[in-house]
């Protein structure tokens, strides 16, 4: 059952004066909506990995033609083999996600439940994918012009959309959703506020405020390191330096249209990216700096940082692992700059979390802080 500890704070927070209305946003209310959503994930991969396992098309890690391939650690791999596990493992998800909304499970039956959830997350978030979603984040401005003029050549959207990649983001999305739903349990059948893990006892000492905004500075030059590799690569073969690499793979780039300028603009965009990672520890990330036209000034929400940092974070992580796993020594500029972002991705989610620490006020929740 819920922790009463945990649910008074709710029934204390009741409108200020009779007939007035409390609105809260919908994506303040995560805690009870993420894990009807993961059960509701589960059990429709699960069927779906059924649906592979006893024949049927579409199973999304199977051998392709390279243009349609994935570099999931799952691909290639035999229907037969995969799906059957998918399965399984998609249907005690079901049955501990539904333990989960129900608030069941105390002593060693709670944390074998805990470390299922969180292991599921993992593997989902970060095992299984590739770098798919990086990319598709990264030229996500560029996606939304092409729905309107179209893909420039040859190729529609369907080259870069197509099924063993959208399958990958499907994988990504449940297991975000596993991540919240083991959190919020783990709040609510640990006496914490489920909103913002704020407990009855003293906060740590390593949460306070200005204990914080140290080691996120830390956070925050460690990730600025880990981009250095990728960004000297790049820059190096657009000028004609075979970093890393052969110069006959630096001539067949050369030759091919627009490579090279592609690989420069994303280690510009990634120096970019590290520049404005010093906001989660600068003055000018918690007010709009005068340079910004109508926000000037003007207090940051913290949304405003914590969202996209905490979205570059978790895309850039299993990006790091599938660079890990497909390491070449006598290639090393293709894949070894990349492995770094295993490091970017947790150094600045790191720094995020700081900067939430930093930022939060009391919680409207359960009013601690």
């Amino acid at each position: 059952m819920a922790n009463p500890a945990t649910e008074a704070p709710i029934r204390q927070q009741g409108p200020a004066h009779p007939g007035q209305v409390v609105h809260r946003h919908w994506w303040s209310r995560w805690p009870d909506w993420a894990g009807y959503l993961a059960v509701t994930w589960s059990l429709l991969y699960g069927l779906a990995a059924l649906y592979w396992a006893l024949g049927g098309d579409g199973y999304p890690f199977a051998k392709t033609i390279d243009d349609r391939a994935s570099a999931s650690i799952l691909e290639p791999s035999s229907a037969s083999v995969v799906a059957p596990v998918l399965a399984a493992f998609c249907a005690v998800g079901v049955v501990v996600g539904v333990a989960m909304l129900r608030g069941l499970g105390t002593g060693r039956v709670r944390k074998a439940m805990l470390g299922f959830g969180w292991v599921a997350a993992c593997v989902l978030a970060f095992v299984i994918p590739d770098y798919s979603l990086l990319g598709l984040l990264v030229f996500s401005p560029l996606m939304l012009v092409f729905v309107f003029t179209g893909v420039p050549g040859d190729q529609g959207l369907g080259d870069i959309l197509y099924w063993h990649r959208g399958n990958l983001i499907i994988v990504f999305l449940g297991g975000l959703l596993w991540a919240a739903m083991t959190l919020a349990y783990q709040r609510r059948t640990g006496g914490q506020c489920v909103r913002c893990g704020r407990g009855p006892r003293a906060a740590a000492a390593w949460s306070d405020p200005a204990t914080a905004l140290r080691w996120g500075r830390w956070a925050v030059w460690t990730a600025v390191v880990s981009t250095l590799p990728y960004d000297i690569t790049r820059i190096a073969w657009y000028f004609g330096w075979p970093l890393g690499v052969t110069d006959a793979f630096l001539k067949e780039m050369q030759d091919t249209p627009r490579m090279l300028g592609i690989g420069l603009g994303l280690g510009v965009v990634s120096t970019l990216g590290s520049l404005l990672t010093h906001g989660l520890v600068s003055k000018w990330g918690e007010i709009w700096p005068r340079w910004v036209p109508f926000k000037r000034g003007k207090v940051i929400h913290p949304a405003t940082a914590i969202v996209p940092a905490s979205v570059v974070a978790v895309v850039l992580i299993p990006g790091g692992l599938m660079n890990a796993r497909h390491y070449d020594p006598q290639m090393w500029g293709t894949t070894g700059p990349g492995i770094f972002w295993l490091v970017w991705g947790a150094a600045l989610g790191v720094a995020a979390y700081s900067y939430h620490l930093r930022r939060r006020g009391q919680c409207k929740h359960c009013h601690r802080g």
